[in-house]
C-alpha cells in the first residue's frame, strides 16, 4: 500500500546520505569493518538518538539510558571493549555510517528494503507499531480524515514515510516535518498541528494539550521491527552481531531489558 511512498522517501534519503558521504569522503579513518578491528581499535562506536525514550534518553547525570543504550552496553561488554556514543538525529542514522563515525547504529532503526540498499541490518531485536495520535476531541479515524488539518512527523521516521505517503494520495493534508520526536510532541502539545505520527510508547499519553486537552491514539499506521544497522559488505561483523543477538534472545536478556525499559514483555520477533 505505501510502496511507492517508501520508494520516494528512500531516494531523497539516498541522495542526503550520498551527499553526505561525497563531503566527507576521505574526511575521516575508516572505521572498523570487521569484530576483529573493533578489538584491534580497542572500542565500539555506536549511534545513538537520545531523544527517544524509553530507547535512548538523557538521564539525571545527563549519561545516556534507555533500551537501546543497554543493549549497546552489552555487545561492547561481550566484545571486551570500551564503548563510545555518537548523538544523531533520526535523519543522521545512514549518514553516520557511511561517512564512518560509526562502526553501528542501534537507534530503533526500523528495517525496510529501501534502507537495506544503503546499510545491512541484523535480525530484529524489538519492535513497535507507529500509531496516528490526536487529542481525544479530534473526530480521526483514517487518513482521510486529516485533510485540511497540519500533521507533524519525525523526519525520515516511518511515520514520515507513511504519512507522507497519504499526503500524496489525499491533497489537503499538511506535514510538518521536525528534526527530533521532542520537537514533534511539542508541536502538538502547543496546538502548532491538529495530529502526529508516533510510536506506540511513550509519555505523550500523561500529557495534556495547551487548551487542557489529553491525547489518544486515533489509528494504526505502520508496524515494524528494529535492527542493528552496520555498513554493508561486512558479513564478519553482521553475523558476529546477529550471533550476540540470538544468544541474548535465548537467555532472556533481552527479555528483560524490555521489561525494564518499554514495560512489557519483548514482543514475537520474525528472524531473515
Amino acid at each position: 500500500m505505501f510502496a511507492a511512498s517508501r520508494r520516494n522517501a528512500a531516494r531523497a534519503a539516498i541522495g542526503l546520505a550520498a551527499a553526505g558521504a561525497a563531503m566527507m569522503a576521505g574526511a575521516r579513518p575508516a572505521a572498523a569493518q570487521n569484530v576483529d578491528e573493533i578489538i584491534k581499535k580497542g572500542k565500539l562506536v555506536v549511534a545513538i538518538d537520545t531523544t527517544t525514550a524509553p530507547y535512548a534518553a538523557l538521564g539525571t547525570t545527563m549519561e545516556p539510558e534507555g533500551f537501546d543504550i543497554d543493549l549497546a552496553r552489552m555487545m561492547a561488554k561481550s566484545l571486551s571493549v570500551p564503548i563510545e556514543f555518537v548523538t544523531v538525529n533520526s535523519p543522521g542514522r545512514i549518514p553516520a555510517l557511511l561517512t564512518n563515525r560509526v562502526d553501528v547504529v542501534i537507534s530503533i532503526f526500523s528495517i525496510t528494503p529501501e534502507r537495506a540498499q544503503q546499510v545491512a541490518f541484523s535480525m530484529p531485536y524489538c519492535g513497535q507499531s507507529s500509531v496516528l495520535l490526536a487529542p481525544k476531541g479530534q473526530q480521526i479515524g483514517s487518513a482521510k480524515d486529516l485533510v485540511g488539518k497540519k500533521v507533524a512527523v519525525t523526519r525520515g521516521a516511518m511515520e514520515d514515510i507513511v504519512l507522507s505517503g497519504e499526503a500524496r494520495k489525499l491533497p489537503g493534508i499538511t506535514i510538518l516535518r521536525f528534526d527530533d520526536y521532542p520537537s514533534t510532541t511539542q508541536a502538538m502539545l502547543s496546538g502548532q498541528v491538529d495530529a502526529m505520527g508516533g510510536g506506540d510508547f511513550g509519555d505523550v499519553y500523561l500529557k495534556k494539550s495547551a487548551s487542557g486537552e489529553q491525547f489518544e491514539q486515533k489509528f494504526p499506521l505502520h508496524a515494524f521491527h528494529y535492527g542493528i544497522g552496520m555498513r554493508r559488505g561486512n558479513p564478519d561483523l553482521l553475523h558476529w552481531v546477529n550471533t550476540f543477538l540470538y544468544y541474548i534472545k535465548n537467555d532472556n536478556s533481552l527479555d528483560d531489558l524490555s521489561r525494564k525499559w518499554r514495560k512489557a514483555p519483548l514482543p514475537d520477533l520474525p528472524v531473515f
